[in-house]
């Protein structure tokens, strides 16, 4: 791993998980995305990780179009690297999912690293929905795989990384999407310096433990050597404690709506912004430096925002 004592936090605005009926904090039209990408910019997110959604109902939703309604106003009033997701949610096909990063050919995109059983579950009987797809949606996770077989690998690190410069925030799930990685390392389709996003406590995945985040570090280390950077997140109540134990044992760290809604036991958080704002004092506290958008182009050897399809 690249030990640095710069520790980039990124910034996960609104995913494709929560809908709008768990909190009204939650962005979805292109102008609620933008405030919250350029105000956890400015709270000190060095990299914002990016989702759309449909602005009538708050669906997640992989058209380019969405994307562009919001992209070049955040590059715009800010010099945050702006990381383009190619999974989604339920229901998308994979053409469907790399639209939009197509498009943008952004400095970063998400890459999950394998397929798994993402759950959401258990869903309230008794919620009162906001709008009529939020429930069979979330269903839709009990039937249905977080789908990236090595085939769709292959494909998004060619037609998004090989084709259009971009390089990935490789997203490991669990033990097996490490060695996923290491085999396209070994092909030559993933190249060094890895940006290795170790995910926990996402139903389906590897649970929120220290010790699976000590053997996740462990094995990417015996992989991948001083070639990889370590960022943590973790979904939900075990956001907060998670990222600073993954910043101690060397890493970056995640944080955001898309990840948790909260920002303590039972408050919902106002804002992506105030997350960050809780982490950065965290790790100021604790003696880390803040990384800036450009020690990230420079640590990720990016190809600069004035590459970019926006």
């Amino acid at each position: 791993m690249q030990r640095t004592r710069k520790v980039v936090i990124t910034c996960a605005v609104t995913g494709s998980i929560h809908t709008p009926t768990m909190s009204d904090h939650l962005p979805i039209t292109a102008d609620q995305i933008t405030t919250a990408a350029v105000e956890a910019a400015e709270a000190g997110a060095s990299v914002i990780h990016l989702h759309a959604r449909d602005p009538r109902d708050g669906r997640p939703s992989g058209d380019p179009a969405l994307f562009m309604d919001f992209l070049p106003r955040i590059k715009q009033q800010t010099n945050a690297v702006l990381n383009i997701t190619t999974g989604h949610g339920p229901g998308i096909s994979v053409d469907e999912r790399l639209l939009a990063a197509k498009a943008a050919r952004p400095e970063l995109a998400s890459l999950n690293m394998g397929s798994f059983n993402a759950g959401v579950m258990p869903v309230r009987p008794d919620t009162q929905w906001k709008h009529e797809w939020e429930k069979p949606y979330l269903e839709a996770f009990r039937g249905g795989i977080a789908a990236n077989s090595y085939e769709t690998i292959e494909r998004i690190l060619t037609e998004i990384g090989l084709e259009h410069g971009t390089r990935f925030e490789y997203e490991c799930y669990d033990i097996g999407h490490l060695y996923a990685l290491a085999y396209f390392a070994e092909r030559g389709l993933a190249k060094p310096p890895f940006f290795i996003q170790c995910i926990f406590g996402l139903m389906g995945g590897a649970g929120a433990d220290p010790e699976n985040l000590t053997y996740m570090v462990n094995t990417a280390n015996k992989l991948f050597g001083d070639d990889y950077y370590l960022s943590v997140f973790a979904a939900g109540r075990h956001q907060m404690r998670f990222v600073t134990l993954g910043a101690i044992m060397g890493g970056s760290v995640r944080v955001g709506l898309e990840d948790s809604l909260y920002i303590g036991r039972g408050e919902l958080a106002t804002s992506n912004a105030q997350q960050v704002g809780k982490v950065r004092s965290i790790l100021e506290a604790l003696s880390f430096d803040i990384a800036g958008p450009d020690d990230v182009r420079e640590m990720l050897s990016l190809k600069g925002a004035h590459q970019t399809g926006f």
